[in-house]
């Protein structure tokens, strides 16, 4: 495992999967969160290190417009989500990336805005695209109410009851971001500018304190509203009720590269999250507390899958494979497994192998983690990558060398014949009007000539064929100054040495590709849940879902 702060354990080995296994689109798009989720990271790493909130500002009036601040203080420094409360004309309220108008709008600000920053970014943060932050800003970001659950919401609090709660476990969500921007975007921080900070040395910390702060914001401003149309009479959410909300997102195509464009980041969160599960399988015994662990992951588990819902087909089918199989697990745990056993774990998992569907198996794997923090929470330092230093392509490597490496990890790649338009049906490219990728399909839409390269299988097998002419002996430069088409092909193979994880071992341009397997998968990885997809290209999800509030983050013990 690529990481100079934990090995993995050598008596794991024998419990691995394979990347064969794992790094196939039809499991890959049936990931589960697991407590190695980013999210799950911020909120421990909160709870251990006691951090403090405050909301120095709140400036709304009754329609809900104005601003408001909230801090997190940790042990080192100050970050301050700056939110503004906009009153959208419901014709202008879009999810789409080319929406100019929000219902609300956010910026995690590093330390703690003065009143003329609040001004400066009064007049950009809620412009978005059209403003400009700066390298005080580390974290973009916009969102809209979903507005029947949100009206029912300050309608009921406004006359002093609560909200239906079959209503609010059905959506999860009173606003939803449509965007959260980091590393850059539109003047804002870089994350190497603040890469050496341990707070956000687990991937997309930032962004996650960002979402978290906006479900906050959100309660308070429901709450607010409530109570600027009853009065006395309003009351305040429900506490059970207010922890089943999460924050909504809704995400495209722009996101589903990200796989590709980062190979080693890929590795190291596969690696993890495998090793982790190896751990888990090694143990010679179950301790009394993890076994209750288990069992109430498992009961939440069907829980939440009682209440997720979508009508998108694909999704629909693979809700039933998760009911079902979650009820197989109940009822194997409950009269069939033995948690005395010699390595009962394993066991577990081998016969759900057997027993479950993809979908299935990916929630067993996310439940055999949860009770075991102790075990592996430790990986969480393994997750982030170096990728600038394994850019360097290695010209004075053999072509044998090459061969050796291709041979291990992209055999995949050469089982598929390019030549059939089925397998090459789609292309990706990049969006004039908003600069983010999209999928054309090659036989009937121009653009072809504009494609990203993000065919990696057939790429793979060219550079293959292209590598059957060359002497085992000879430098791959040599191959290179003859084709240097190959250029990108030759450094993913080689970034591959040691990062077994670092492809998606799938035909990413064939016909029956879905782009929504990319997604979830990273989506997974974030913590999300209710992934509900609306087309093959873009989904929407929920963060945060029964996690803390910052008020009982410390009260409620180790997530």
């Amino acid at each position: 495992m690529n990481c100079t702060h934990l090995s993995p354990m050598p008596e794991a080995a024998g419990y691995r999967r394979t990347p064969d296994t794992v790094m196939r689109l039809a499991r890959l798009g049936v990931s589960h969160p697991t407590r190695l989720s980013f999210l799950r990271i911020l909120l421990r790493r909160m709870q251990q290190e006691a951090w403090e909130f405050t909301r120095p500002v709140f400036d709304l009036d009754a329609r809900g417009v104005g601003r408001a601040v909230y801090c997190a203080k940790g042990p080192d420094r100050t970050y301050s989500l700056v939110a503004f409360g906009h009153d959208l004309d419901p014709d202008m309220r879009s999810d789409r990336v080319i929406a100019t108008a929000w219902d609300a709008t956010f910026c995690l600000y590093d330390g703690v805005p003065g009143a003329a920053e609040l001004d400066r970014l009064a007049d950009n943060v809620p412009v978005q695209e059209a403003g400009r932050v700066t390298s005080k800003e580390l974290i973009l970001s916009r969102a809209n109410r979903s507005v029947r659950l949100f009206q029912h919401v300050v309608d009921a609090l406004s006359k002093g009851r609560q909200p239906d709660a079959s209503d609010l476990a059905a959506t999860g969500y009173l606003m939803r971001t449509t965007a959260v921007y980091g590393s850059g975007k539109f003047g804002a921080a870089s994350f190497a500018s603040i890469a050496d900070r341990p707070e956000v040395s687990a991937p997309f910390q930032a962004e996650m304190l960002t979402v978290w702060l906006i479900r906050t914001f959100t309660v308070d401003l429901v709450e607010h509203i409530a109570r600027s149309i009853g009065g006395e009479t309003a009351v305040t959410l429900d506490p059970a009720l207010k922890r089943g909300l999460g924050v909504g997102n809704s995400t495209g195509l722009g996101m589903a590269p990200f796989l590709v464009h980062h190979p080693i980041l890929l590795n190291n969160w596969m690696m993890v999250r495998e090793e982790a599960l190896a751990r888990v399988r090694a143990q010679n015994v179950a301790g009394e507390a993890e076994i209750h662990g288990f069992r109430a992951a498992s009961a939440a588990a069907r829980e939440n899958a009682d209440t997720w819902q979508s009508e998108h087909p694909i999704q629909v089918d693979r809700l039933s494979d998760l009911r079902q199989g979650l009820a197989q697990i109940a009822t194997h745990i409950e009269s069939e497994w033995r948690p005395e056993a010699d390595h009962p774990w394993d066991a577990l998992w081998t016969w759900g192998e057997t027993h479950l569907t993809n979908e299935a198996q990916e929630a067993l794997l996310s439940l055999m983690l949860e009770p075991h923090g102790a075990l592996i929470d430790g990986l969480a330092t393994c997750l982030q990558a170096d990728e600038a230093s394994a850019f360097t392509i290695k010209g004075a490597a053999t072509v044998g060398e090459v061969l050796d490496l291709f041979d291990q990890n992209y055999a995949w790649a050469l089982r598929t014949d390019y030549a059939d338009k089925s397998a090459c049906a789609r292309f990706w490219y990049v969006s004039e009007d908003k600069l983010e990728p999209r999928l054309g399909e090659r036989f009937e839409e121009p653009g072809g000539g504009l494609e990203l390269p993000l065919d990696i299988g057939r790429r793979a097998a060219a550079l293959w064929a292209s590598l059957q002419t060359r002497p085992r002996s000879e430098p791959i430069s040599r191959l290179l100054l003859a084709e240097p088409n190959h250029r990108i092909m030759v450094r993913r193979v080689q970034m591959t040495r040691g990062r077994p994880f670092a492809e998606i071992r799938d035909n990413l341009i064939a016909s029956e590709m879905l782009p929504i397997d990319m997604l979830r998968c990273k989506l997974a990885f974030f913590g999300a849940t209710r992934f509900d997809p609306r087309s093959d290209r873009w989904v929407r999800i929920s963060l945060f879902q029964n996690c803390p509030y910052p008020d009982t983050l410390i009260r409620e013990g180790i997530v």
